[in-house]
């Protein structure tokens, strides 16, 4: 049971550390309810925010910031036990079991050198897109920040207007495009495809990409490539309509990668046309690679819940994908999971709908996809409306990104406990469905 509660109580006690620290006169002096609010986004990843972090934060501050976006992404057992190996002292068994669910790995051996690959892979990849991002932006600290924050999958910026002020620079759009594809990924992905010694002749010596591989990257480039033109088609004469050709493609491409993963974007979502929005919520819900800094119910999740469904429609007593068949685990755990982000969503517009009664400006549109960005920690949403939130609807945004977060590193862990033994065998009966 302690187990189970470590992740949770390690989030709060971070979130918590972090809006005493943005608090701080040397951090900015935020309110506390505004420290809590950022706190809690950028510990969850997600990147809705009530403030400006380049005017209300100090450079302090957007440090603190970045730490927390940092310690978010790796999570808080990760981060814990990273400090263990360094500190040389022993990986307990909970810990592997952890991680094994937060990375999509089933065996708990090596952990110890996954963890530290894990930590130094991340700051490795943030480095190489820091010196990628600088030789646009000629500003280190700022190459640096954004980065992280493309990796981290997290939806702050240090610049009025977000990236739209990087419009008219199309090679920094798809550079953090790039940074937010690769941590949308997981770590295990990386980790797969950096063990595969593609030079060795023999299959055997070289390895192989597993199927939680495969099926991550084909489909997250199949949704970037439907995405692609889904919005290009849509926003070619509205939002688009007064950008060269090729900055349209870019941001287009921007676009079509952000909703699943991150809260970053280039053009207003006011301006995007009623199809685009709902698309993006799709993919917002969808969401990213297991062991990611991507939210939504996981990428393979929803394959799997796919292929359940069309096994079942044709009466089949297995689930099979590519040639492998899927554990009742597996499926049992898929069906949970988006389940339970169904409900999430639908309990937390119905709050937002609540505490947000009869106040101007809002809409059943805006908050609804308000929840789902809370809840997917995907982080966009229309302008200024997180910002106006009542102080009960930031609560509940609070919670929403609290829980989404959470899913993905711990429902695995809530419903993963040993099976009850069945003693008792009830007679059957049918009831009518459909």
């Amino acid at each position: 049971m302690k187990a189970k509660f470590a992740i949770p109580l390690g989030f709060v006690g971070v979130i918590l550390a972090g809006a005493g620290l943005l608090s701080l006169p040397v951090s900015g002096g935020l309110g506390f309810l505004d420290a809590l609010f950022t706190s809690c986004s950028a510990v969850c990843i997600t990147g809705l925010t009530v403030i400006d972090p380049g005017v209300s934060l100090t450079t302090f501050g957007q440090s603190v910031l970045l730490a927390l976006v940092q310690i978010g992404c790796t999570g808080i057992m990760t981060f814990g036990t990273f400090i263990l190996v360094v500190a040389g002292q022993r990986v307990t068994l909970a810990q592997e079991f952890s991680l094994s669910n937060a990375y999509g790995v089933k065996g708990v051996k090596g952990f110890r050198g996954l963890v530290l690959w894990v930590v130094l892979s991340m700051l490795a990849i943030e480095g190489l897109g820091a010196c990628a991002l600088n030789a646009e932006l000629h500003d280190p600290y700022r190459a640096w920040f954004y980065s992280v924050m493309a990796f981290c999958n997290a939806g702050f910026t240090v610049d009025r207007g977000g990236l739209a002020a990087f419009a008219d620079k199309p090679l920094f759009i798809v550079e953090m495009a790039l940074l937010i594809i690769v941590g949308g990924l997981g770590f295990m992905v990386i980790y797969n495809f950096c063990t595969i010694k593609f030079w060795r002749r023999s299959l055997i010596k070289q390895g192989r990409l597993s199927l939680h591989t495969r099926v991550v990257v084909w489909t997250s480039l199949s949704f970037i490539a439907v995405a692609f033109v889904v919005f290009l088609s849509c926003e070619l004469t509205r939002s688009l309509s007064d950008f060269p050709w090729r900055e349209k493609f870019a941001i287009s491409f921007f676009h079509a990668v952000t909703p699943r993963t991150s809260g970053f974007s280039v053009v207003p979502l006011e301006t995007m046309h009623p199809v685009t929005r709902f698309f993006s919520e799709i993919l917002m819900f969808i969401g990213a690679g297991p062991g990611s800094a991507g939210g939504g119910i996981k990428i393979t999740t929803f394959v799997v819940f796919l292929f359940t469904v069309h096994s079942y429609c044709h009466r089949r007593r297995e689930v099979v994908l590519s040639k492998r068949t899927i554990p009742p685990e597996t499926i049992r755990e898929a069906l949970i999971i988006t389940f339970t982000f169904f409900f999430c969503i639908a309990l937390t517009t119905a709050a937002l709908l609540v505490t947000e009664s009869g106040r101007a400006g809002y809409d059943f549109e805006k908050l609804l996809f308000e929840a789902v960005s809370a809840v997917t920690t995907t982080g966009l949403a229309f302008t200024d409306t997180t910002a106006a939130l009542s102080i009960p609807g930031r609560f509940v945004v609070m919670l929403a990104m609290f829980v989404g977060r959470l899913g993905a590193l711990t429902v695995v862990l809530m419903i993963a406990g040993d099976d009850a033994p069945e003693t008792v065998r009830y007679p059957k009966e049918d009831i009518l469905v459909g």
